[in-house]
């Protein structure tokens, strides 16, 4: 069965920069057509949405591509997790609901790299406002000293409701304050441009529901079409000019569908699968084209190149059971089910509570910027890595990884504290692996290639173990449950080696550039090199891999390209 129709624009990819892109051409004044592709599901059950149950939907066979990285040479030859959505919501649907927009020299730097204001932290941080409907408020009178946030730093209206849970475990209060009392700078709201300092992660969850790119779909007039179960294999080409996709789909059984776009077919894939479509359409370089005998349409070196991607490790320490009520909720499958249903009434109760806030910080070392290794870098890396807002790792409380691992755990009254490197060196690639567009390409990000990246881990890793032993801390750990065998440089690197996981914040792919930069795929506008009528715009075109939790710019990433798109077609006149 045949199946051919034209849109405006035809947007391939349900995750937050398809989402976003798709929902605001549609809104725009001239009401375009447009058509929204999505390779997965839609993501329809609300349980996938509990706020307390958001660590597990990655897990969802039906949600996630199910990927692993190659074995990897720097981690003693283990292959990683390396999941990615799959159904409309993408990553927003399976990832752990941490929303950090990054710091404001991430975008000028951007901005200066492609010699393009429109990526400017001013500029960007419009474009969050209008995003978020952003809810600031801490119900609990004697926890507001946690919280302060500007209202010129947030917005209002937008379709993404974020902020902080109404309820919490009853630890991470006393978590802030000891790290306070270890000398950790406090830092009242994250997303103020500023990430430095320790305190209450913002989540993209509101009143007990997570939020996902979906919800901004939510009230886009039927000129957006939105079809589901749809993976693109192939860009539609004449000569060298994007003139529509070709998708499998689901209706009546398989069918072959081939869609026409009369103005721009954009990619927003994601960083592992909008190169695999440039490629297969004859998009990428030639040699590795040339070894599946696919027809080059044009060659283009930059694409699949240039993975970058946030790593981290916990350390897991067992603390005294007075000190929370985990052991009460977790322990009791009829507690559990009984605020399941409370859950279901109105969105509250211990579902609503139980890992649904965490504790974060971003930081500075010294240690790591007085190393060799930081002194080998080039200049211009040490120059941005000194900029005040820019951090060098991240640390996160109150992980709730027995979720990840059940069997691990009977007692719930541990604490997880996971460290992030922020700005690692190793750069990675994506490769074709077949001819067949619908086997996935080989995925090698090299972590801990790059020497920097090995040191780093070992100067972030102590100052979290230190963190831990400060007395404050200290007086309600019972035990170490996961750590280094010993605080020597070797014990530490080898146990990133054996619990190194990537933080699924895959980036530059199909980077966007100067016209000419050997490294570059894209320009400032989104517009694919050598190709007319064909753009990416996800993770995958980001230059920078900004100092956050990708999610928000992923969403601000197809914000970005539906405000080009708007200004170049005039659709809001």
């Amino acid at each position: 069965m045949a199946h051919e129709q034209s849109y405006d624009f035809i947007v391939v990819g349900g995750g937050p920069a398809g989402c976003t892109l798709a929902a605001s051409l549609a809104s725009s004044a001239k009401k375009p057509s447009v058509l929204l592709l999505e390779a997965g599901g839609r993501n329809e059950n609300k349980s996938l949405r509990v706020d307390g149950k958001r660590w597990k939907t990655f897990m969802e066979e039906n949600m996630n591509w199910g990927s692993q990285t190659t074995p990897q040479e720097h981690c003693n030859g283990r292959q990683l997790d390396y999941s990615h959505g799959k159904g409309l919501g993408g990553g927003s649907s399976i990832n752990f609901g941490v929303y950090t927009v990054g710091t404001r020299d991430d975008y000028d730097l951007w901005a200066a790299e492609v010699d393009d204001e429109t990526f400017a932290w001013d500029t960007m941080q419009a474009r969050f406002k209008r995003l978020e409907t952003f809810t600031g408020t801490i119900d609990v009178p004697e926890n507001q000293k946690y919280v302060q946030s500007e209202l010129t730093d947030h917005g209002n209206k937008g379709g993404l409701h974020v902020g902080y849970a109404k309820e919490w475990d009853s630890d991470l209060a006393m978590v802030l304050d000891a790290f306070e009392e270890a000398g950790v700078q406090r830092n009242l709201d994250h997303n103020s441009g500023n990430p430095l300092g320790f305190g209450l992660c913002i989540n993209s969850a509101c009143k007990g529901l997570r939020s996902t790119a979906v919800d901004l779909l939510t009230e886009v007039s039927d000129n957006l079409v939105i079809v589901s179960d749809s993976p693109v294999q192939r860009i539609i080409l004449d000569k060298n000019k994007a003139v529509g996709v070709e998708a499998n789909g689901r209706a009546c059984g398989f069918y072959r569908r081939v869609d026409s776009a009369s103005k721009e077919v954009i990619l927003c894939a994601g960083a592992l699968e909008s190169p695999k479509i440039l490629m297969h359409s004859g998009i990428g370089p030639a040699e590795e084209l040339s070894k599946f005998n696919i027809s080059l349409i044009h060659d283009l070196p930059a694409v699949g190149q240039g993975l970058r991607d946030h790593f981290f490790a916990p350390l897991i320490v067992m603390r005294n059971p007075k000190t929370n009520d985990r052991n009460s909720f977790y322990q009791d499958e009829v507690a559990m089910e009984a605020a399941m249903n409370q859950w279901e009434i109105d969105g509250t109760g211990p579902w609503a509570r139980h890992g649904c806030q965490l504790g974060i910080g971003w930081f500075k070392s010294d240690r790591l910027t007085s190393c060799e290794e930081f002194k080998a870098l080039p200049e211009s890396v040490q120059d941005f890595m000194n900029r005040e807002t820019i951090p060098h790792y991240e640390i996160i409380s109150h992980f709730p990884v027995h979720f990840i691992f059940p069997q691990l755990f009977q007692d719930y009254s541990y604490i997880c504290l996971p460290v992030f490197l922020m700005n690692e060196q190793s750069v990675g690639e994506v490769r074709l692996q077949s001819s067949d567009p619908d086997e996935p390409l080989s995925y090698n990000p090299k972590f801990l290639e790059h020497p920097f990246d090995r040191r780093a881990c070992i100067e972030i890793y102590r100052h979290l173990w230190d963190l831990t032993k400060h007395p404050s801390f200290a007086k309600d750990t019972v035990s170490t449950i996961m750590a280094p065998a010993s605080q020597s440089d070797e014990d530490i690197l080898q146990f990133w080696k054996n619990n190194i996981s990537s933080s699924w914040h895959m980036t530059g792919t199909v980077k966007m550039g100067r016209e000419g930069a050997s490294d570059a795929a894209v320009d400032s506008r989104f517009r694919v090199f050598g190709v007319e009528n064909l753009r990416v715009a996800d993770m995958s075109v980001v230059p920078v891999l900004t100092n956050n939790h990708t999610q928000a710019t992923a969403y601000m990433t197809g914000a970005t390209c539906a405000d080009v798109l708007i200004r170049e077609y005039r659709l809001d006149e």
